[in-house]
């Protein structure tokens, strides 16, 4: 049995799950409502306050697919509880960030200011003028909307300018030595 898979996922109060029919799992919360479509071939059950995922077999497809259902529920339950976050740090001399209206205007040394819009459901925040937190519901959409920011200047190994993680680690280089 999958570790992850086999464990039920808990349904806090205040959080109403749906299961459709083709396994289309609807989560509604005190935060807002995520739908999503998950493989068919896993049966979703939902018991006294919890939901069950099991899977029709032993092959190596489904085992996989067992956790994965299981941890996309998980994180929709999250989701609409709690939300995610994530968190950038613009490093460099004169690199900044700010927040006009939807838009979010950085400053990285290029000759022209990168305007990025926020994605619906998504919100980035800009706390000082080097800091981004990125928050929303959906956690792929979190992560996939830091990383196109992360993606407009990447940290370089020597001087460790650049947008980077806040728990993320550069590894830095030593630079040429001259004679």
């Amino acid at each position: 049995m999958s570790r992850i898979g086999r464990m039920p996922v808990q349904i806090p109060a205040g959080v109403e799950v749906k299961i459709a029919e083709g396994n289309v799992v609807t989560v509604k919360g005190p935060k807002g409502t995520l739908e999503k479509q998950l493989p068919q071939e896993m049966s979703i059950t939902q018991e006294e306050g919890a939901i069950i995922v099991k899977r029709p077999n032993d092959l190596k497809k489904f085992k996989s697919l067992h956790g994965l259902t299981r941890s996309l529920i998980n994180n929709m339950v999250i989701g609409v509880t709690d939300g995610f976050e994530k968190t950038l740090e613009i490093n460099g001399v004169g690199y900044r960030a700010q927040k006009q209206g939807k838009k979010l205007v950085l400053s990285l040394g290029y000759s022209h200011p990168v305007e990025m819009e926020d994605p619906d459901g998504l919100e980035a925040v800009v706390d000082g003028q080097n800091k981004i937190i990125v928050r929303g519901i959906d956690k792929e959409k979190v992560g996939q909307y830091a990383a196109e920011i992360r993606f407009k200047r990447q940290p370089e190994p020597y001087k460790g300018k650049g947008i980077k993680y806040s728990d993320e680690v550069i590894r830095r280089k030593e630079g040429k030595t001259g004679k």
